[in-house]
């Protein structure tokens, strides 16, 4: 024989609305309002480039002497930030004075020996 069968209680309106007051009341104590916003330390932070037609962002402003010589700085080349060498790679070219300066004496040596069929006389081009 099996077990007896309970007969199922159907709640009425009155009984579903206390269910759902109890229910209400207890969301309500363990409630917690945060109000102090901050940033999480182990998310990236996607910074979002500012629109260029809108009138608030492209407002003068006065500039600010410090930052415009970091950025005029940063646009320097290499040598003329640094007295010397700050990578290997820079090592390569970083004295590009010749070991031997070009005078009156040595013109002959450097002097091209006039037109060749390869190259034409610049009376040609003309």
């Amino acid at each position: 024989m099996a077990g007896r069968q309970k007969e199922k209680v159907i709640p009425d309106e009155v009984h579903q609305n206390q269910i759902l007051r109890e229910l209400y009341l207890k969301e309500l104590r363990t409630q917690k309002l945060y109000t102090q916003y901050h940033v999480n330390p182990l998310r990236k932070v996607h910074t979002i480039t500012r629109k260029p037609m809108s009138w608030h962002d492209n407002l003068e402003e006065p500039a600010d002497a410090r930052f415009l010589n970091l950025i005029h700085h940063a646009a320097h080349g290499p040598r003329k930030k640094y007295t010397e060498t700050q990578t290997e790679s820079q090592e390569i070219g970083w004295d590009s004075e010749p070991l031997v300066v070009q005078g009156d004496t040595l013109e002959a040596t450097h002097s091209s020996p006039g037109p060749s069929d390869v190259e034409p006389s610049s009376s040609h081009l003309r």
